[in-house]
């Protein structure tokens, strides 16, 4: 793979090949005929503690949540006092495809809730008011050349320590319900070879060092660093009550036995 790191732009491409390609837990299910509908709405209960789980327990009680209105779009829950904003994010803008199967629970400083919490609230409101995929791209490019919508102007991350996420991943940039808690450090214009890193989606190994994750534009580039084994286990039994009920709610939210 190349070492310019792209999670969402690599998958753009290998949805074009005739073969999806298989990954550790088999091949990919087929989409369902519901994944071009409207999201569900959590329960807000459920949703509150999914949003949370992304940050360290000791920071959870200062932090806002903002939950999902399918129809409008995020609203805030609950107001924080620390600057973290936390929510599930539901549309990966930068595929150009919606689809109702997308969770991953992340939460941003101060820095990031002033600028790329405004991309999310603005692609789930978009939307909801029925803007197509491919507009939705093409609308948050746009704005990020006019510079409506800008990186972060000082360092800082996304927690992203929950541990349950649906998205796209290793080890074949297809959709997976996965446990990968890691923290993402804003990184805008930031490259692999800028940092020496050759991450390779094949080898868990190699991911276990920082390396960049650009995430649709240059401007919304990471710099990854994934959780230990040892802390991801600890998560893993901390938030057992969490799984099961995000399980018991929707059954692709059920993690691999082998993540267990």
């Amino acid at each position: 793979m190349s070492a310019n790191f792209d999670f969402k732009r690599a998958l753009i491409a290998t949805l074009a090949l005739p073969v999806i390609t298989a990954g550790l837990a088999g091949i990919l299910a087929p989409r369902s005929q519901a994944a071009e509908e409207n999201l569900d709405q959590m329960p807000a209960e459920l949703e509150s503690r999914f949003a949370l789980s992304a940050l360290p327990p000791a920071l959870r009680d200062a932090a806002a949540v903002y939950l999902l209105d399918p129809a409008k779009g995020y609203h805030l829950a609950r107001a924080g006092t620390s600057g973290i904003a936390c929510l599930v994010e539901r549309t990966a803008w930068e595929l150009a495809d919606f689809r109702d199967d997308i969770y991953f629970p992340l939460c941003y400083d101060a820095a990031g809730a002033a600028t790329y919490l405004n991309v999310i609230m603005d692609a789930a409101a978009l939307r909801a008011e029925g803007m197509s995929a491919a507009e939705l791209k093409s609308e948050i490019e746009g704005r990020y050349r006019a510079k409506i919508y800008q990186a972060p102007d000082k360092p800082g991350l996304s927690y992203m320590v929950g541990p349950v996420m649906r998205t796209i991943g290793p080890p074949d940039l297809q959709v997976h319900t996965m446990a990968m808690p890691h923290l993402m450090f804003y990184a805008p214009h930031i490259t692999n070879e800028d940092i020496g890193a050759k991450p390779d989606l094949g080898h868990h190994a190699s991911l276990l060092y920082p390396f960049i994750d650009r995430q649709g534009i240059a401007e919304q580039s990471y710099m990854i660093q994934l959780l230990g084994e040892a802390e991801k286990a600890r998560i893993l039994a901390d938030e057992k009550t969490l799984i099961d009920d995000l399980c018991a709610y929707r059954d692709v939210l059920c993690l691999p036995h082998s993540a267990h």
